[in-house]
């Protein structure tokens, strides 16, 4: 079989560049994100070292990325604790709705843009980044403060929001009618809503089967990454996000299985996520970002204090006192991949709607980690995985 040399030549530069970007960033325990970001910048078309041959591997594996990042976001927690504190955190995803989605619109409408212009870059600044905010928590040993269950609330209430708001959008930007874009909508909810049913009452089986035989890692690594991705791809047929599906199959897993599954799924999960954030920073030309810098800066202000705003009260209703609730609004304001996705959906069409919001996204997705690291700084007791500092039991103050 002939490989190709370039792809293996410029896939081993970027893993070398991005290990070096790794281990600086730690060194002033710092994220890795932002530099892997400014990374696939630099790296991207218009960059100063394009990597043209590696761009379908990033591409693909950047889904896979976000795939295994909600994956192992999910296995922190259980189908009854998660689903209390969504029910718990509807009054939350309201007012983040609210707060967040009203400023791209009004930005769309002072700039000119048509109907489906606004509708996007509505969407654009109302929805965060999933993949970023998980590979975050976990990079800031987060994942057991008392604020985190708000935080994964609100994101995934703005998921299942997508569920809905990119079938509808999809159907606006093809010319179609509101009769089509109401069922795409009715189709994707329903979906949702059946496969968190299911989670719940036969997810179970999903650990049993994974358990088989007690299979050893590499039989558990091949089992837990196909049961996602198939659960992913009949998410992403029903207009659902493929990061929700892996999500709720993360949900699905408890105990012996969980822990198994995030020993196995480590490793991977680090390589797949780093190709996710260079993916980001790949997707922008950097020639494109001067025009649109103004606009670009002063939406990205408003919006990273709406979403703080949105993350304070949220933290608010879970307990957490001031830091925690100040690290959970920092912890909201990076964007990402459902940005770009609306984007590709419509900004072929609207170049200047397509400029704005990749610079807009690559801005929030730069900053919003570095605010997120140097807000309410001390971590949890123990600074431990979800289920281990629940178990022991936090204080209400923090």
């Amino acid at each position: 079989m002939k490989v190709s040399v370039a792809l293996l030549l410029e896939l081993g530069i970027i893993l070398t560049a991005l290990s070096l970007l790794g281990t600086l960033a730690r060194r002033f325990t710092l994220s890795p994100i932002p530099l892997y970001l400014l990374a696939g910048l630099a790296l991207g078309e218009g960059g100063i070292a394009p990597v043209p041959a590696a761009g379908p591997f990033v591409e693909t594996g950047a889904g896979i990325g976000v795939v295994l990042l909600l994956l192992a976001l999910g296995l922190e927690f259980t189908v009854p604790e998660f689903t209390a504190s969504l029910h718990r955190h509807l009054p939350s995803g309201a007012v983040d709705l609210a707060l967040n989605a009203t400023p791209g619109a009004v930005a769309g409408w002072l700039l000119g843009l048509d109907a489906t212009g606004i509708l996007t870059l509505a969407g654009v600044t109302y929805i965060s980044s999933s993949g970023i905010i998980a590979r975050l928590l976990s990079d800031l040993k987060r994942l057991g403060n008392r604020e985190t269950p708000a935080v994964l609330s609100v994101l995934v209430l703005e998921d299942f929001a997508m569920a809905a708001f990119l079938p509808l959008l999809a159907v606006v930007a093809a010319g179609g009618t509101w009769r089509q874009a109401l069922l795409g909508v009715l189709l994707a909810l329903g979906a949702v809503l059946a496969a968190l049913v299911a989670s719940y009452w036969w997810g179970h089986h999903i650990g049993r089967m994974l358990l088989h035989l007690r299979p050893d890692a590499e039989q558990l690594l091949l089992r837990v990454l196909g049961v996602t991705l198939i659960v992913a791809a009949l998410a992403e047929t029903a207009h659902i996000s493929a990061a929700v599906g892996a999500f709720i199959v993360g949900l699905s897993l408890t105990g012996e299985a969980a822990d198994q599954a995030r020993q196995v799924l480590s490793p991977l999960r680090d390589l797949f996520a780093a190709i996710f954030f260079l993916s980001i920073g790949l997707s922008v030309k950097p020639e494109t970002l001067l025009p649109v810098l103004p606009a670009a800066v002063l939406l990205g202000l408003v919006t990273a204090l709406t979403k703080m705003a949105a993350g304070w009260y949220a933290a608010r209703r879970e307990g957490a006192g001031r830091r925690g609730r100040l690290r959970a609004g920092t912890a909201l304001i990076a964007r990402g991949e459902f940005s770009l996705v609306m984007i590709g959906l419509v900004g072929v069409r609207q170049d200047r709607l397509g400029a704005l919001a990749a610079g807009y996204v690559l801005l929030l997705a730069v900053t919003g980690p570095v605010l997120t690291r140097f807000a309410g700084t001390r971590p949890a007791p123990g600074a431990g995985t979800g289920r281990q500092v629940r178990t022991g039991g936090e204080t209400a103050g923090r």
